[in-house]
């Protein structure tokens, strides 16, 4: 525990615990009620946690962070959350915070539809550039001013104490994600939900500093991010998860034709284990590039998509994971 923990608030450092826990589950490809059972909790628990509507305790800690596998990250987030207790002086209890429903995070009476979701990978041989592309639609009664996404990574899937170890010295940074979001041809503002060493959570609004374009009931609109993470700090395979209901996922991966890229891909949902993917990767190549595209239809909720690739020209390279939703 550093400096730093002495200034974190009790409400602060019980975020922290809950996208600590996110985080974990997210890397290991885990849905909130898989977990819970193998935890020993209701279904509901795991969500109530991650939410804030529970605080955390030791119990849960001890058993998330051993189901989990997290290397003591989770153990040590619930150590400063006990730290910043003992802190707080106030003669009266500590009000509870107000509830935040992470299973619909927009507005009350929203409802999106993702009619395509187009992701792109691009591979310079030392950086990825990653832009994603989404038709939103409202089929709600409210209008959605924010978007979710998020951006996971985990040098060494593995042993995550060598992961853990590697961001602390390591971390992403704003700076260089270098985030940016479109909406109609607008600039979009962003506020980050959680900001963690190897994972962050992104409100993209719609509106800036010249004006507000909220996404209305009935509308569908495109919108636009693209960010940047070092080699070093991504790697060799990433993972799209389908939060929302999607009619068509796309992705395509574009590496430099020398490094002669393989790529393949498995499927995992909340009722089976990882499988390959339904049909193969299409290959082509472009301007010295290796273009690697694959779509589905439909995808069911929950269903994660992971493709993986290694270069034949680079023999003997760390296996790496990213993850962008």
């Amino acid at each position: 525990m550093d400096a730093q923990d002495d200034a974190v608030t009790v409400d602060g450092a019980a975020g922290n615990f809950a996208a600590e826990v996110a985080y974990w589950r997210e890397v290991r490809s885990m849905s909130k009620k898989a977990l819970a059972e193998l935890m020993g909790f209701h279904p509901s628990y795991v969500s109530h946690m991650e939410s804030g509507r529970h605080r955390p305790t030791a119990d849960f800690a001890h058993r998330a962070d051993t189901t989990l596998n997290a290397g003591k990250a989770i153990w040590r987030r619930w150590g400063e959350y006990e730290s910043a207790r003992a802190r707080q002086s106030t003669p009266a209890a500590p009000p509870m915070p107000a509830p935040r429903a992470v299973e619909q995070p927009y507005a009350t009476g929203s409802a999106i539809v993702v009619e395509h979701d187009a992701a792109r990978l691009d591979y310079d041989g030392h950086r990825y550039r990653l832009t994603m592309r989404r038709l939103l639609r409202n089929t709600g009664t409210a209008p959605i001013t924010r978007y979710l996404i998020r951006i996971s990574v985990d040098r060494y899937p593995g042993d995550p104490e060598r992961s853990n170890a590697h961001y602390r010295a390591h971390p992403l940074t704003w700076d260089e994600l270098a985030l940016t979001a479109t909406c109609r041809g607008e600039g979009m503002r962003w506020q980050a939900k959680h900001d963690r060493d190897a994972f962050k959570e992104v409100w993209l609004l719609f509106d800036n500093d010249q004006g507000r374009f909220p996404l209305y009931p009935g509308e569908a609109v495109w919108i636009e991010y693209a960010y940047t993470v070092s080699d070093t700090k991504w790697g060799h395979w990433f993972q799209r998860a389908v939060r929302l209901p999607t009619e068509t996922l796309e992705v395509t991966l574009a590496f430099p034709a020398a490094l002669d890229a393989v790529v393949w891909g498995t499927e995992t949902s909340m009722t089976a284990e990882a499988s390959p993917l339904p049909s193969a990767p299409a290959r082509r190549d472009e301007d010295g590039k290796c273009l690697f595209t694959w779509s589905t239809a439909r995808p069911a909720l929950h269903t994660r998509y992971r493709l993986e690739w290694r270069f034949r020209a680079q023999p003997g390279q760390d296996m790496t994971q990213g993850e962008f939703t």
